[in-house]
C-alpha cells in the first residue's frame, strides 16, 4: 500500500516537497501525493493544479486523507502544525529549524511519542551527495570550517541567519563529530532585517575538535562550502556545486621528510633535505583526488528516506532528537551573539 502524503505550506520550499512527492510516485516509489494546504488559497490552488492533486480548504481535511505530512509553514507555526498532524495520526517531516525553541521541540517530540508516529526534521543538507561522499573519509576531525553565504531574499526574516542558514552546518558537524560541543562562542550583526543577517560561531569539543562556522544572507555571492581536517586527511566539499576534494597524508613519509629537513638544519630557504617547496598537495607522501560523488537531488533523497522509514525500511531523515540537538546548539550560538552585543553596547 502506498504512503499517502500531503504538504502543509506550499511556499517556495513547500512547493518543492509537492513536486518531489509527485515525481517519486511517477518513478515507482510507494508514495502518492494526495494534496496540499496553504493559508493562501490561491497559492495552494496553483501548486495543486501544477501536480494534478487537490488543494484542501482546511488542514484537518488534508490530514484526514494522509498517512504522512511535510510541514513547511513559517517556523513560528511549526509546533502547532506538527502537533496537529501527529495527533491526527500522520507521520511528520517538519522543515528546519524544527521549532523556535528547544522547549517547543520537546513538546513536539512528546506529542509524537504519545501518537506513536514518526517525527523527522528536514535537515536536507545531510542528503547532499557531496557530503555523503565525504563521510567515509572524515574520522576524528580536528578542525572544521564552514561557509554558507546567500543573496538577500525577503523570506525567513522571522528568524535569524543562524536558524535560517547556519543550522545546516551545525547539524552537519554534530553528525560528523558525533557529540555536542562543550563551548560555544559567536558574534552576529543585523544588516537588512531586525534579526542577525551575518553570524560567525566557534564550537569547541572536549576532544580538541574546533568548528568555525560563518553564515550570511546578505552576501554578494552564493557559497556553501565545508572543510574537514583530520590527522590524515583534508576533505573540502562544495555543497552548492556538489563536488569534493580529498587530500590524503602518508604520515610516515611526511614525518620522515620533516625529520630529514631538521637534521639538515633547514629552517630558511635551504633545500638540502630534498623536500620541495610549494603547495602542500605537491609534497611527497600527499595524494590529491576528487571525491566520487553520486548524482542525486538532496530533497528527493531525503523524502525517499522518510517514506522508507514509514514503511520500516531505514532510519529516514534527521531524527527529531537530531533536529532538537541542532536547535539547542543554534540557541547557544544565538545566546552568545546576544551577550556579545550587550558587551559592545556597554563599551
Amino acid at each position: 500500500m502506498k504512503v499517502r502524503a500531503g504538504v502543509w505550506g506550499v511556499g517556495a520550499w513547500g512547493e518543492k516537497h509537492a513536486r518531489v512527492y509527485h515525481d517519486l510516485y511517477g518513478r515507482g516509489v510507494d508514495v502518492e501525493l494526495v494534496g496540499v494546504f496553504d493559508e493562501r488559497a490561491d497559492r495552494a490552488a496553483a501548486v495543486a493544479l501544477a501536480h494534478g492533486v487537490r488543494a484542501f480548504e482546511t488542514p484537518d481535511a488534508l490530514l484526514a486523507g494522509c498517512d504522512a505530512i511535510s510541514v513547511a509553514v513559517p517556523t513560528i507555526a511549526h509546533r502547532a502544525a506538527t502537533e496537529r498532524a501527529l495527533s491526527a495520526g500522520c507521520h511528520v517531516l517538519v522543515e528546519k529549524p524544527m521549532a523556535v525553541t528547544v522547549v517547543e521541540a520537546d513538546s513536539m517530540i512528546a506529542t509524537a511519542e504519545r501518537a506513536g508516529r514518526l517525527l523527522q526534521v528536514g535537515q536536507v543538507e545531510r542528503f547532499n551527495p557531496a557530503l555523503l561522499a565525504a563521510r567515509p573519509h572524515v574520522r576524528e576531525a580536528k578542525f572544521i570550517e564552514g561557509h554558507r553565504l546567500a543573496l538577500f531574499q525577503p523570506r525567513s526574516l522571522d528568524i535569524d541567519v543562524v536558524s535560517d542558514l547556519m543550522i545546516h552546518d551545525i547539524d552537519a558537524v554534530l553528525q560528523f563529530v558525533g557529540s555536542a560541543p562543550e563551548h560555544v562562542s559567536a558574534v552576529g550583526v543585523a544588516v537588512l532585517s531586525p534579526n542577525e543577517d551575518i553570524a560567525n560561531a566557534r564550537l569547541e569539543w572536549a576532544n580538541g575538535c574546533v568548528a568555525n562556522l560563518t553564515a550570511s544572507r546578505v552576501s554578494q555571492e552564493r557559497l556553501r562550502r565545508i572543510r574537514f581536517f583530520t590527522s590524515e586527511t583534508y576533505v573540502s566539499v562544495d555543497l552548492f556545486e556538489k563536488t569534493g576534494e580529498l587530500v590524503r597524508v602518508d604520515l610516515e613519509t611526511v614525518r620522515r621528510l620533516i625529520g630529514m629537513a631538521r637534521a639538515a638544519g633547514i629552517g630558511g630557504s635551504g633545500d638540502a633535505s630534498g623536500v620541495p617547496a610549494g603547495p602542500i598537495a605537491s609534497l611527497p607522501g600527499i595524494t590529491r583526488s576528487s571525491l566520487d560523488v553520486a548524482p542525486g537531488e538532496p530533497l528527493r533523497l531525503e523524502l525517499e528516506a522518510f517514506v522508507r522509514s514509514i514503511r520500516g525500511g531505514g532510519e529516514g531523515a534527521a531524527s527529531a532528537w537530531a533536529g532538537r540537538e541542532a536547535l539547542r546548539v543554534a540557541e547557544a550560538v544565538r545566546d552568545s551573539m546576544k551577550r556579545r552585543a550587550v558587551q559592545w553596547s556597554t563599551t
